[in-house]
């Protein structure tokens, strides 16, 4: 384990569990963060909680999907880069696979019913998860009243002033750092920290892995020309992968704009229904992003669109998430030996209440769109509220969420039996009818 008593399983032992998590990462970052934590911290105790709060807190001040880069940490944590490697890839892989197939089916069919039933049943299971996670991470991250007051102004900003995220934590930083000067703050329980990193070392790892994310693309784009699509793409979603900061949900109005007004890729109804495929389905939200990549290749690429299709896909991909090893590779050896510092480490811990005020908004995001059919902004002077329609509440999904929370809370069942009870009920659900 980092930091405890449980040994570090071997690097097969990993790769088991990290399979399993990116069959099981549903629920955008919400439940994604919680999943890894109910495995990671609680399960097997691989990493303490402290250790985990603090990468995640180091993971949401990059940008790109922050579950991601926290596996590819913990994985590098337990075995240097292959494991960084395999857990970032393991957190991906199955959920793009999945996001393809969706695609080709619907480039072929357009929307399927059945498989949204399904992953109705899925969202409602998701939803319980990620507010049981959210209670237990609260109740051992918030330990005094400036945390919990951190926590609810962080949540306030972001939900009712639609203040950015950047913002949010650097004033929680700095909130962090000031009330921290002077104070003995402990260190960590073992007494551990990564051992220094030479910057020529830093400077290394940077520059190998800037060519591993750019010289493929570019590649790309001197084969088939800078106006093909495919070498479009590969420079629109490289910017997108710079910009990402506070995860997906802050970047898809900019995508989908661009998206639809500026290259005609998709209709604003197709970007809608690619957003509800990466909501239901596992790994980061981000992988709307290759239901985009898909559909604008198959389309504009030329050529036999199937394979146009699956390169527009990969090429998505390479450009979303080969950046995020470049961040976790490069920043992961300073991580705890920022946390070392007395005033640092104070600061980090404002960050951490911060961020259980950002997951209690996007659980909030969630849970609106899981439970009604029709969500929008409403402007009251500065308030920016996310407001349901009381009348557009799905009568099924709130039956297949309190059968969840059944499943979950009262019977005390794991993840996977949550996920399939559910994922029955809403098959029978469909078949009624309903």
């Amino acid at each position: 384990m980092i930091g405890g008593t449980t040994p570090a399983p071997t690097f097969q032992e990993a790769l088991r569990v990290w399979t399993r998590i990116g069959l099981l990462s549903f629920g955008g970052p919400a439940g994604q963060i919680a999943l890894m934590h109910r495995e990671l911290v609680e399960e097997r105790k691989w990493i303490d909680e402290g250790r985990y709060l603090n990468a995640l807190n180091f993971c949401m001040l990059l940008p790109g999907p922050e579950a991601m880069q926290l596996a590819t940490y913990v994985g590098w944590r337990l075995h240097g880069l292959k494991g960084g490697l395999a857990a970032g890839l393991l957190f991906v892989l199955p959920g793009a696979c999945v996001v393809l197939a969706l695609s080709m089916l619907y480039a072929a069919f357009g929307k399927l019913p059945l498989v949204e039933a399904i992953f109705l049943g899925v969202k409602a299971a998701v939803l319980a998860i990620v507010v049981e996670a959210l209670l237990r991470i609260a109740r051992r991250s918030l330990a005094d009243g400036a945390a919990w007051l951190i926590a609810g102004l962080a949540f306030v900003g972001i939900y009712a002033f639609a203040v950015p995220f950047p913002l949010i934590v650097l004033a929680a930083a700095m909130f962090g750092f000031i009330r921290g000067s002077g104070r003995n703050v402990p260190a960590a329980a073992d007494g551990q920290i990564s051992p220094s990193v030479s910057l020529r070392r830093t400077l290394a790892t940077a520059v190998t892995w800037l060519a591993i994310w750019v010289i493929p693309l570019a590649a790309i784009a001197a084969a088939f020309g800078p106006s093909h699509v495919l070498s479009q793409i590969a420079l629109f979603f490289s910017k997108l992968a710079l910009v990402t900061f506070g995860g997906a949900y802050a970047v898809l109005a900019y995508m989908a704009q661009d998206v639809v007004q500026s290259y005609g890729w998709l209709t604003a109804g197709e970007m809608l229904d690619g957003l509800g495929l990466a909501e239901t389905t596992p790994g980061p939200l981000i992988l709307v992003t290759e239901f985009v990549g898909f559909l604008a290749a198959h389309r504009h690429g030329g050529g036999n669109p199937w394979i146009m299709g699956v390169l527009g896909a990969v090429v998505t991909l390479w450009a979303t998430f080969a950046p995020c090893f470049l961040w976790i590779f490069t920043g992961a050896p300073y991580i705890e030996r920022l946390n070392a510092e007395p005033r640092l480490k104070a600061a980090l811990a404002a960050v951490t209440a911060a961020v259980v005020g950002v997951i209690l908004n996007l659980t909030v995001w969630f849970a609106l769109h899981v439970l009604f059919g029709s969500v929008g902004p409403v402007s009251l002077g500065p308030l920016r509220l996310l407001v349901p329609e009381v009348m557009s509440v799905s009568l099924p999904a709130l039956l297949l969420s309190a059968l969840a929370v059944l499943v979950l809370f009262a019977l005390h069942r794991g993840i996977i039996t949550t996920l399939a009870v559910c994922g029955a009920g809403a098959l029978a659900l469909h078949a009624a009818g309903l």
